[in-house]
């Protein structure tokens, strides 16, 4: 198994494009996570992420009840294969500017890894540098 199969996350959570801003934040709180895959027609075309409602959303004034994702979330979705390691998420991810990647297996969406699922695995690999007094 690779890095990138061992650190992801399987449960994917997806809503539908015409579910209000307000909604998806309010699920994202419920279920404490960062990010939802938003789905048309059956379709995963897109993700919206809490940095995604802050600046698109909530510092724009927008109506959050009546705003829907389909108006602020992130297409096309930037996404990696499984068979690539951490480094390589890690490096996709600063070169594009985003925090979140779908992970596909012959071009099937099977996973999300966030910046978040990166330092968790960076930290269990990596020898303490900090001591305790």
């Amino acid at each position: 198994m690779s890095p990138l199969e061992q650190i992801m996350t399987t449960k994917l959570e997806t809503v539908p494009s015409t579910m209000s801003v307000a909604a998806a934040a309010q699920k994202m709180r419920d279920q404490r996570i960062g990010s939802l895959l938003v789905e048309q027609n059956g379709e995963i075309v897109g993700i919206v992420t809490d940095t995604d409602i802050v600046r698109k959303a909530v510092a724009e004034g927008k109506d959050l009840a009546r705003l829907s994702l389909a108006d602020i979330m992130s297409t096309p979705l930037a996404s990696i294969e499984s068979v690539r390691s951490a480094h390589d998420a890690q490096d996709m991810m600063a070169d594009l500017g985003t925090r979140h990647l779908v992970v596909r297996k012959g071009g099937a969406i099977v996973g999300l890894v966030s910046a978040r699922d990166l330092l968790v695995y960076y930290k269990s690999v990596s020898e303490p540098k900090i001591g305790q007094d």
